[in-house]
């Protein structure tokens, strides 16, 4: 074997990667089973509230290897909403109030029709929605000038009375996307501020945004804080001489409160676990002044010379707060920063706990509330601080400005190069500005977001003519980033959920139950059946799968992938298909073994001549998960990246792990076994010919396909929600009820809509979904659809119903998954067939393979529909198109094994007809066909059984086109081979020469 220290290497390697990264799980577990142990009691219950606090006590502290436990929490393999429970979302930033807002709210009849007919249009449409609502204007106008509707004072400069349709609708794209952007970095600080462990934000697509929330259990308040509007407000900043007294009193009050013990709050810092677990005191680090904070911002007009960032810090007054406070509760709390005060990140909620006491409220005058900076500051010892300001109210409770009088903000430089942000407002929002500026020259104003300040400049001089430029300690990021915060405010772009699923925690923990189950049971049949078929080898084969499955759980760790029930099922999958190769391999071997080659030849050859074959089938259904993961979502996903590294590390682990092993046996034993008294008669003397049958399977596939799609028309295909649209609900009752029942029950409470109900995992677990207000994504038709679903199940209350996850699609959504569906199998048909010809040089196998595999996926569907006809339903959804383009890589990897033989025989045999190639071809694969076949089958068999309710019709749809992957690999796409080559060479080579020879 050459470069096998190289081999050896990277083997290490990786495996010490695996599990480090695989470590911070096991970390991570610990530290949980520690608070637990420290937040129970005597009698076995678990204080939450305590439990939580000792993970605050640590959160900034190291546990492992230097690293804190907020880091080995953020680096750990994470669960799935489908395994732990929480709320997944899809948002859409509203397009048509991002038109309408620079339109200045235009009241044109003509501009107003076209955004309800491009509206209509989008229903049915995979086009941007400014792109349509272009294509509306014309059609409603044919000879109208969009300009003369956005040429007004919010869009100086850059759309004029002459500016073209295609000019104006470039700059809406412009603002369409920012108005994206800004949302995504709104909604990610939210759900930071939320508090939820491992969250998952990112773009999808044009204008929607993925969120997942594990653990999740209050969906309600997810949704307000989703959709809630942003609110960008501009206050006047107390200064620490004139909020200094009335802290110097605080502090006097909760030193009584402390020694009276009626206050709770330890003075110092945080409290950790040493080595043994037990709580100990930490010292405070740091007390002094953040000497690495950065600089106070400053705000200027554009015209005036920008000054240094200078700021009275009021040393006095802040002295004198220390002094007073000095050893007491406030000064345990709080620290000093350049230019007022700030806490400890830890601390933050005991002093949100403080502030919201009456009593304390009343120390300071109405017109004063605090507010956090957005931004920590990172001090010393991996601690970090934030600022706290005091926000002055004014009359009526108000901002004396707000967000909606910018017209824009811009990134920009200023005169030394430095990074600064550009302001413009309108000419109301001019006059406010100037106003404010002037009565606050030498202080600060806070640009206040959704109540955090993100930055809070020194006033230079009154600023009129409302042009303004901020600066200060930037880097260009944070400038663009606050830039897109004031843009925020300008331009109102509501976000509404279109689509949503909620699981709950108890069916979470049943999906890792069926999880474990079935990775457990698939890989116990696949261990037990290489062992008895390929003796020795089978056993180190065994061992390369064990090796297979800790890259794979390694990798997903170390990209920061959460492990999903489709993820375990790729997994699962990957065990099957695993066995692929070291399979060709040794049956290589086995075939190499029989023309009286010494081990060691026999190794090599089957090693050198497997691995083109291997390579060949690796790369089209490594093809297959990509497109799935481009164009797929949510579990999908999770699903798509578990194959594809799994494809990876299969590869490594069959070809080389393998080999090491296989090389280091024969060196200690001097001999080795590829078989047993089982495998070694199995498969002898096969002998059939395929060209005879072909006809009659062609007759055959087109018969069922027939059968299939006509029984899909009588009764419709199976949608799931996710393909129709509308919403989903598991409900678990007490006992057994007819699904039947349940569904007549509901009928008029979903006002005779569309309602399904069937049976789902367990006999008192239903799932019913309902088309009834499908259109409607507002959270009040959401609302509505829950309060008619639970007035249906109020005559069975004695069964105890109760909802255990939910999921909405709406129609736009919908829609779009059925199209990206049909092009992700277009795509992967596309891409297949020209990678088999440029590997084969021929456009017969690409025709041949193509074809094997749209007959695959139809099958599937035509099954699916026949067993719909008979009362055997189960959806077609994304999960179901995962399982059908899995099979199209499983196929092409069955069918490019057969191709490849086909191709060394005729390389062999130049001067052969292919008809007589062909035979030979199939039946020197023929053992590796139906053992490959035959393990994968054994194991979506498991996978069906004892995987879930979740995963039943993805399992099913693998059962299917397992059985007719293998039928079309033989039956169909070698046939059309031979059928469509021009073979008019005359042969010199019978059929029982060539397989005499090979």
């Amino acid at each position: 074997m050459r470069n096998k220290t190289l081999i050896i290497v990277m083997t290490i390697i990786v495996s010490a990667l695996c599990l480090y990264y695989l470590s911070f799980s096991f970390i991570a577990r610990s530290v949980q089973n520690r608070a637990e142990l420290y937040a129970t009691d005597a009698q076995g219950n678990v204080d939450l509230i305590r439990k939580q606090a000792y993970l605050d006590s640590v959160w900034k502290e190291p546990v492992f290897l230097g690293l804190t436990y907020q880091e080995v929490k953020e680096n750990e393999l994470g669960l799935g909403l489908d395994l732990k429970g929480g709320m997944h979302v899809v948002l859409e930033v509203s397009p048509v109030e991002i038109i309408k807002a620079l339109s200045g709210n235009s009241k044109d009849p003509n501009f107003l029709r076209a955004l309800e007919r491009a509206q209509e249009m989008q229903a049915n449409s995979q086009e941007r929605f400014t792109t349509l609502f272009l294509e509306a204007y014309n059609e409603v106008e044919p000879d109208g000038r969009l300009s003369r509707i956005f040429s007004n004072t919010a869009n100086r400069g850059r759309i004029s009375y002459e500016s073209t349709n295609e000019e104006v609708i470039e700059v809406i794209n412009q603002e369409v996307d920012d108005a994206v952007d800004r949302s995504f970095n709104i909604l990610r600080t939210r759900i930071d501020r939320f508090g939820v462990t491992q969250p998952n934000i990112q773009r999808q697509g044009a204008g929607r945004i993925q969120i997942e929330l594990p653990g999740v259990d209050n969906p309600d308040r997810v949704r307000n804080l989703l959709q809630g509007m942003a609110n960008l407000e501009f206050w006047e900043v107390w200064s620490p001489q004139e909020f200094g007294p009335y802290f110097v009193q605080l502090g006097q009050y909760l030193d009584e409160q402390q020694k009276a013990g009626k206050l709770n709050i330890a003075t110092g810092a945080p409290t950790t676990t040493d080595a043994t677990g037990d709580v100990s005191i930490v010292e405070e680090a740091e007390q002094d002044v953040l000497a690495q904070a950065a600089a106070n911002d400053t705000i200027v007009s554009d015209s005036a010379a920008i000054a240094a960032a200078t700021v009275d810090t009021a040393a006095t007054a802040l002295d004198s707060l220390a002094n007073n406070t000095q050893g007491g509760v406030l000064a345990s709390l709080f620290t000093q920063m350049p230019g007022g005060i700030g806490a400890n990140v830890r601390d933050t909620a005991k002093i949100n706990d403080i502030f919201s006491r009456p009593e304390v409220r009343a120390m300071f005058p109405s017109n004063m509330k605090f507010l956090w900076a957005v931004k920590p500051i990172q001090g010393d010892a991996g601690q970090e601080y934030v600022e706290f300001y005091a926000i002055k109210k004014g009359r009526d409770g108000r901002a004396p400005l707000t967000g909606d009088v910018i017209n824009d903000a811009r990134q920009d430089f200023d005169q030394t190069g430095r990074p600064e942000i550009t302001m413009t407002m309108n000419p109301t929002g001019a006059k406010q500005w100037a106003r404010l500026t002037g009565n606050n020259v030498g202080r600060q104003v806070a640009i206040v977001l959704d109540d955090y300040v993100y930055s809070a400049p020194v006033v230079q001089g009154e600023i009129t003519g409302g042009n303004s430029s901020i600066s200060g300690n930037f880097t260009i990021e944070e400038a663009q980033d606050l830039a897109n915060i004031l843009k925020a405010g300008k331009m109102p772009a509501p976000t509404r959920i279109v689509e949503e699923a909620i699981v709950g925690p108890s069916l979470g923990q049943e999906a890792i139950n069926q999880g474990l189950i079935s990775t457990l049971a698939g890989f116990a049949i696949v261990v037990i059946f290489m062992i008895a078929y390929y003796s020795r080898g089978g056993f180190i084969a065994d061992l390369a799968l064990l090796f297979n499955v800790f890259f794979i759980l390694g990798v997903l760790a170390q990209f920061g992938a959460a492990l999903t029930l489709p993820g375990i099922a790729g997994i699962v999958l990957t065990l099957g298909m695993a066995v692929d190769a070291n399979v060709l391999i040794f049956e290589r071997m086995r075939e190499e073994s029989l023309k009286g080659l010494s081990m060691r030849e026999v190794i090599n050859a089957g090693y050198d001549k497997a691995f083109s074959t291997i390579l060949d089938a690796n790369v089209t259904t490594f093809l297959v998960g990509f497109i799935l993961y481009f164009f797929g979502s949510g579990p999908v996903k999770g699903f798509a990246i578990t194959l594809m590294i799994g494809i990876v590390t299969s590869f490594f682990t069959s070809v080389f792990i393998s080999r090491l092993f296989v090389e280091n046996a024969f060196k200690r034993g001097g001999k080795l076994s590829f078989s047993t008294l089982l495998s070694g008669k199995m498969f002898r003397n096969v002998k059939f010919d395929v060209m005879k049958y072909r006809k009659p399977a062609y007759a055959l596939s087109l018969a069922i396909l027939a059968f299939g799609f006509a029984a899909m028309f009588i009764k419709g295909p199976n949608l799931g929600v996710d393909f129709k649209g509308g919403r989903s609900y598991v409900v678990e009752f007490d006992q057994a009820v007819p699904a039947s029942e349940v569904r007549a029950a509901l009928t008029d409470d979903f006002q005779e809509a569309g309602t399904e109900v069937k049976t789902f995992g367990a006999s008192n677990r239903l799932k019913i979904t309902t088309s009834w207000l499908a259109d409607n994504e507002a959270i009040e038709a959401d609302e509505q659809v829950k309060a008619a679903l639970l007035s249906g199940l109020e005559e069975y209350g004695d069964l105890n119903p109760e909802i255990l996850s939910s999921s909405k699609v709406g129609a736009t959504v919908a829609d779009d998954i059925q199209n990206t569906a049909l092009i992700a199998i277009l795509l992967s048909l596309v891409g297949i067939f020209l990678y088999v010809m440029l590997r084969f040089r021929k456009w017969q196998f690409s025709l041949g393979g193509v074809v094997a595999l749209l007959h695959d996926a139809l099958m599937i569907i035509a099954v699916f529909s026949i067993l719909n006809l008979f009362g055997i339903s189960y959806e077609m959804d994304q999960v179901f198109i995962a399982a059908v383009l899995t099979i199209i890589g499983f196929s092409i990897n069955d069918t490019v094994v057969i191709f490849d033989r086909v191709r060394e025989y005729m390389n062999d045999n130049p001067r052969s007809h292919i008809r007589d190639i062909v035979n030979p071809a199939l039946i020197s694969t023929f053992s590796r066909t139906v053992i490959t076949s035959l393990t994968l089958f054994l194991v979506v068999v498991i996978l069906f059984f004892f995987g879930g309710e979740v995963l039943r019709g993805f399992s099913l749809a693998m059962i299917i086109g397992v059985i007719a992957g293998t039928y079309s690999s033989l039956f169909i796409a070698t046939p059309i081979v031979v059928d469509t080559v021009k073979d008019k060479k005359e042969p010199i080579a019978s059929t029982a020469k060539v397989q005499q020879t090979h």
